[in-house]
């Protein structure tokens, strides 16, 4: 059975789709805008506890697509 806890849903960042535990280590950093996001990507898996290496390429994937349909438009 799917744990919903890992499972892509839309938190508090217009567009993004992620887990919801990504979604509660982004908010226990005070990451709440894509701006703050796209700052802190790069070495997102270092300053951010909760987030490992799997859920870092899952942010920036997330980033590259809501920026290639922005792009699109």
């Amino acid at each position: 059975m799917p744990n919903p806890y890992f499972e892509d849903c839309r938190g508090p960042i217009a567009g993004l789709r992620l887990p919801y535990y990504v979604w509660r280590a982004l908010e226990k950093q005070n990451i709440m805008t894509i701006h703050q996001l796209n700052a802190a990507a790069n070495q997102i898996e270092r300053s951010v506890p909760g987030i490992g290496t799997r859920a870092a390429k899952a942010i920036r994937a997330e980033l590259a697509r809501v920026a290639a349909s922005k792009k699109a438009v």
